[in-house]
């Protein structure tokens, strides 16, 4: 059962889901691309004095070492208009689409593919330019996705969030780390899955990105190889505006070695090479902001991570 909020609790997430209603009716009175560019105005003005600014500048350090601090800063502006206009845009996705001219496919074909075989795949993206591009554009094609998420703390806009999505068709929806019985349903029935399979899962496997460790959701490449389907890897890339390019890659076929545990990682280390190719050619329009790597890789951690280790210990006593 949920911990119930308290009054206080209760109020301030009220108060945000009023805030997120403003903000929408806001942002749906204006035309798509002044919505966009005022999103990424708005980031790139507070997003720098957020604490996440320290974070992406760690991360590009941790990916791309090889890079000076000054050209790591200089990527910021361009990753934060990105982020800025994602967040905008997202209650502007039903206008947002292939039908409307906004979102181009390369490899429409094997979409077209997928959709006639009437066989389930994996599809896996990651938090590139706007990713919700990836949910309108399967749904476009026809294809029937169930896509993992992960909820928002406050339920009220969690719940906004849920309705908006299923005004462009995404109604199967399942919470990250919750909904795996849901997800193995889904493909038993021949439902395809949708996962942004690039954000830290804790309980997840110890696979490198970009040569660090980084715990990883293993749920992609476990399902795959359970019941032996595709990984069809999608990238998506910002190309002016809230105007998109999706490409439909080559799929993954994941190889079965007897070690279940063991092909776990190597598919999950596959799909961490797409993630990476995909990021390297456009860092800009990746979600850099958020602690993708352990707990103790930032500074601080370790502190932290003895702190949680001795309220456990004594929380046992």
């Amino acid at each position: 059962m949920a911990d119930t909020p308290t009054f206080l609790e209760d109020l301030s997430w009220r108060l945000q889901a009023v805030g997120y209603d403003l903000m929408r009716a806001l942002l749906r009175a204006l035309p798509v691309d002044w919505a966009s560019a005022f999103g990424g105005w708005l980031l790139r003005t507070l997003g720098p004095l957020s604490p996440n600014q320290k974070v992406a500048l760690t991360n590009l350090g941790f990916a791309f070492p090889q890079m000076s601090e000054a050209e790591r800063r200089a990527l910021l502006p361009a990753i934060w208009d990105n982020i800025g206009r994602t967040f905008a845009e997202f209650v502007l996705m039903d206008r947002i689409n292939p039908e409307s001219g906004r979102v181009e496919i390369v490899g429409a074909e094997r979409l077209a593919a997928i959709k006639a075989s009437g066989k389930p795949v994996i599809f896996v993206s990651g938090h590139f330019a706007n990713w919700e591009v990836m949910m309108v554009a399967l749904f476009s094609a026809g294809i029937e996705a169930h896509v993992a998420y992960r909820p928002t703390n406050n339920p009220y806009v969690n719940r906004r969030i849920v309705e908006g999505r299923a005004r462009y068709g995404i109604t199967l929806l399942s919470p990250k780390g919750k909904g795996g019985r849901d997800l193995m349903l889904s493909l038993r029935r021949g439902t395809s899955l949708a996962i942004l399979i690039d954000q830290k899962d804790s309980r997840g496997v110890d696979a490198p990105f970009f040569g660090k460790p980084a715990p990883t959701m293993p749920g992609a490449a476990r399902m795959a190889l359970h019941y032996g389907l595709p990984v069809q890897p999608l990238s998506i890339e910002r190309l002016e505006g809230a105007r998109f390019r999706m490409t439909v890659g080559e799929p993954i076929m994941l190889e079965k070695t007897g070690d279940t545990e063991a092909d776990i990682v190597a598919g999950t280390l596959r799909i961490n090479a797409f993630l990476e190719d995909v990021i390297r050619v456009r860092p800009e329009g990746w979600f850099w902001v958020h602690r993708r790597w352990r707990r103790e890789d930032y500074p601080g951690g370790d502190a932290k991570r003895r702190e949680r280790l001795r309220r456990r210990a004594a929380g046992k006593a």
